[in-house]
């Protein structure tokens, strides 16, 4: 677990440049930002104390992963408290075991997972893919959340589906629009797009509408030839 002494708790790492408000090149930008240059930065490790609650949780998930007999820094790849919100950087491999340790130990109690939103830095090399997941303790009133990297070439993370089931369809949802693959889930189709369909739409690099129009030619199945889930 990276835990750098002196790094500024604001410092940001600087991944890409953004042209134009939407990334667009040629033809397409309509906003009239086509002249807009941003940097796009994403946080640093954050150096303790961590501030509020957030000490308190990051040692007792390390105690958990300790009794389950795991070494922190191989799950636990980087702490975030950014803008008052503390982020667990997870190796993907370890994300049901720290899943569970935060659902299931009596001070951590995060029973609640929001979902799974996908996130996509494609000039994040080896990692431009982020699953990221809102957790929330009913019990003691504390919030925390958890992103997993994994690079566009091996886009594998594993199900949260059996700890919390309400990441079903929002698993679906960012394989449809993102391609991450989750591991585990009982049924990973596409939730919007039709199966066919070529690409992720909301891809930084997913073409921005023009001609061709893919989406032509759709039949809707009938309701015997249908999926169906058990």
């Amino acid at each position: 677990m990276t835990d750098e002494p002196g790094r500024d708790r604001d410092a940001a790492e600087k991944i890409s440049v953004q042209h134009g408000m939407f990334g667009v090149s040629g033809t397409g930008d309509t906003s009239g930002y086509g002249r807009l240059v941003a940097p796009i930065a994403l946080p640093n490790s954050t150096s303790r104390p961590y501030g509020g609650y957030f000490d308190a949780v990051v040692d007792a998930l390390i105690e958990g992963l300790h009794a389950a007999g795991v070494a922190a820094d191989r799950a636990v790849e980087q702490v975030v408290v950014f803008r008052d919100q503390l982020t667990l950087h997870i190796a993907a491999e370890q994300l049901p075991l720290v899943a569970r340790t935060l659902r299931d130990r009596d001070d951590l109690r995060f029973e609640l997972c929001h979902g799974v939103s996908g996130v996509h830095y494609p000039d994040d090399t080896g990692r431009e893919l982020h699953a990221v997941y809102p957790l929330q303790s009913l019990t003691w009133g504390r919030r925390v959340t958890l992103e997993v990297s994994v690079p566009d070439a091996n886009r594998h993370v594993p199900s949260l589906y059996g700890i919390y089931p309400t990441t079903d369809w929002h698993e679906r949802e960012a394989y449809d629009f993102f391609g991450l693959i989750f591991d585990g889930h009982p049924a990973l189709t596409r939730i919007q797009m039709p199966d066919d369909w070529v690409g992720h739409p909301q891809r930084k690099d997913y073409p921005l509408g023009g001609i061709p129009v893919e989406y032509k030619g759709a039949q809707i199945p009938a309701p015997d030839e249908r999926r169906a889930y058990r």
